[in-house]
């Protein structure tokens, strides 16, 4: 609204000052890499689906700008990928999503020293101040949302279990703002391992968790992929009246299930996958006019409730 504004009041020197902006923008050509993970799951698939029509988009609304799209399903692939982008597709700019933090850090630096344009996206590196943009969801509100509720609807004594994900810097973020927020409830942590956000490898810790603890009041899987397996384990073990669960990002199905007012599932967090969509594009502003890009965005969590359900369920959605 504020641009909106000021281009009102200064009708003249803007119109001028954009026609210019336009010519010179599209006098130059500018490669973009993206290199995201595979989709191994759901939200990654979501993710893979955002990624793919917004590149479509740009490409047709700017012809000055190229993509190279690269996707990996192990942080190998990922920095061979890095290093094809800058050594033949002799790109300008990069948008990552790091399959992991710590093996990706010095990759994505070697792209950065070499002086290219660099976002991240939703996973951080492991040494701070390399990106000129960082993309995300807020890790802090998501474990944060999620601590609430539990603090709220469990009494003193609750014994509960966490099912993390792939060791980055966001889970650590979402798993240290959820322990921070039920301090002082009574509430017990049994355990808690990581799921790798993976449906089949939370089903094996769940699996885990329900042999060795008799008494289990409520799981937080910290996503809904995660959340879709450790039901199943817990449907296979016949104690699905024993415990609800809470997942994240807003799955479709998931969704679907808070607006039925299922009693396993009385609400979620949202991480929307199209936070890649929201990566790519200002990374597209930064080489196509001189709009202020760099910095942090970060996007908001919420809690979906039946209530408010209706308004996070998109079922044409991939996700």
């Amino acid at each position: 609204m504020e641009r909106r504004q000021f281009f009102k009041a200064s009708a003249v020197l803007a119109v001028g000052a954009a026609t210019a902006t336009k010519v010179a923008a599209q006098d130059q050509t500018y490669t973009i890499g993206v290199s995201i993970p595979s989709a191994t799951h759901g939200f990654m698939g979501g993710l893979n689906w955002h990624a793919q029509e917004t590149i479509k988009r740009l490409e047709a609304t700017y012809p000055q700008l190229k993509f190279v799209l690269a996707t990996a399903g192990e942080p190998g692939k990922q920095v061979d990928d890095l290093e094809d982008m800058l050594a033949t597709r002799n790109i300008d700019g990069l948008v990552i999503l790091p399959f992991e933090s710590e093996p990706l850090t010095g990759p994505v630096k070697a792209v950065k020293d070499a002086g290219k344009w660099v976002t991240v996206a939703d996973r951080g590196l492991a040494i701070e101040g390399i990106e000129d943009l960082y993309v995300a969801g807020d890790n802090t509100a998501f474990g944060r949302v999620a601590g609430d509720y539990f603090k709220a609807n469990l009494s003193s004594g609750a014994k509960i279990v966490i099912l993390r994900g792939i060791p980055t810097t966001l889970d650590n973020e979402r798993v240290d703002a959820f322990e921070k927020a039920i301090e002082g409830s009574g509430i017990e942590i049994l355990d808690k391992q990581h799921g790798n956000w993976n449906r089949d490898d939370a089903f094996t810790v769940m699996q885990d968790y329900l042999s060795k603890y008799p008494q289990i009041d409520a799981v937080w899987a910290a996503d809904d992929d995660m959340a879709i397996g450790a039901m199943e384990a817990i449907a296979q073990a016949g104690r699905t009246e024993e415990m609800w669960i809470i997942g994240g990002a807003g799955m479709k199905e998931i969704v679907k299930r808070i607006m039925d007012k299922d009693p396993q599932l009385p609400v979620d967090v949202t991480y929307p996958p199209a936070l890649i969509s929201a990566a790519i594009e200002m990374t597209a502003l930064r080489f196509v006019s001189s709009t202020p890009v760099y910095g942090r965005f970060i996007i908001g969590s919420t809690l979906i409730t039946p209530e408010n359900a209706e308004r996070f369920y998109f079922p044409d959605s991939p996700f």
